[in-house]
């Protein structure tokens, strides 16, 4: 009788295990998507932006300039810019998360070239972007690091800019 008494509560927690992980489970879905519907996500897509370069000490806009982005499923992104010459700067390519809300983060890295086609150094730019409650336009605020061709850091930078989804 010990021996079935033992076998049932054993067979008992088992159970009570296996509940408590789908439950445990179920919970975190719900909250995977609950974080969806608040923000994780939805930057995906085209966004068409205008890029503000700033003074890092006032915030002075300096100059400005259109830019378009991909961020794909998965964390990745590519991009274009209508700041330089596409034969003096190669694509954006970078990685991008969901951060916290409707706040991301993204990084990129594109490789520049002087007049002569000379490979001339790279540019790493960060921003953390924050998209409006409809999911169809975002600011941000970032950075530019400028490095030479042996990968010395000569120079950085600020930014802004404001973006609004590119849809059919």
């Amino acid at each position: 009788m010990k021996r079935n008494f033992v076998k049932t509560i054993g067979g008992t927690v088992l159970a009570v295990t296996i509940i408590s992980m789908l439950t445990f489970g179920l919970v975190f879905a719900q909250d995977e998507l609950k974080s969806e519907s608040k923000g994780g996500g939805r930057l995906e897509g085209t966004w068409d932006a205008q890029v503000n370069i700033t003074n890092c000490q006032n915030g002075n806009v300096l100059f400005s300039f259109a830019s378009i982005a991909s961020f794909m499923q998965g964390g990745t992104s590519i991009g274009s810019t209508a700041g330089q010459p596409q034969s003096s700067r190669t694509p954006e390519h970078g990685v991008w998360r969901h951060l916290r809300g409707n706040t991301y983060g993204f990084r990129f890295k594109s490789f520049s070239f002087n007049a002569q086609n000379a490979p001339a150094g790279w540019t790493i730019v960060q921003h953390e972007v924050t998209l409006d409650s409809s999911g169809d336009s975002y600011t941000s605020i970032g950075t530019a690091e400028f490095y030479n061709p042996s990968g010395i850091l000569v120079g950085s930078g600020c930014s802004t800019a404001v973006g609004t989804r590119f849809e059919l």
